[in-house]
């Protein structure tokens, strides 16, 4: 089973920063491209960015291009996301993920972390 723990939420005003960890104490962090999704209050969960293995190639959904920067220690099999210029809409239960090969994610979904921005 892949097993992640998320950490690093909490209560931010807008226009504030937080730095989100997701790490992996397995074996096969390296091999895998790695995603951070969120779910707002009563909505779907959708991506919000991705990286591959190496961490030379990253994607970000729209919402957040500019603001937030996925990165990875592969030495510490931690994945992070930098999150800048926090904006309400930004509230929401952040998860990682690790991806397949169409960089989609496996059904293994951790607690998640709740990241809250205040207007």
């Amino acid at each position: 089973q892949v097993q992640v723990a998320e950490s690093g939420g909490g209560l931010v005003q807008a226009g504030g920063s937080l730095t989100l960890s997701c790490a992996h104490s397995g074996q096969t962090f390296n091999s895998y491209g790695m995603g951070w999704f969120r779910r707002p209050p009563g909505k779907e969960r959708t991506v919000v960015a991705r990286i591959n293995t190496s961490g030379r190639n990253t994607f970000y959904a729209d919402s957040v291009k500019g603001r937030f920067t996925i990165s990875r220690d592969n030495a510490k099999n931690t994945v992070y996301l930098q999150m800048n210029s926090l904006k309400p809409e930004d509230t929401a239960v952040y998860f990682c993920a690790f991806l397949d090969s169409n960089w989609q994610p496996y059904n293994y979904w951790g607690q998640g972390t709740q990241v809250t921005v205040s207007s």
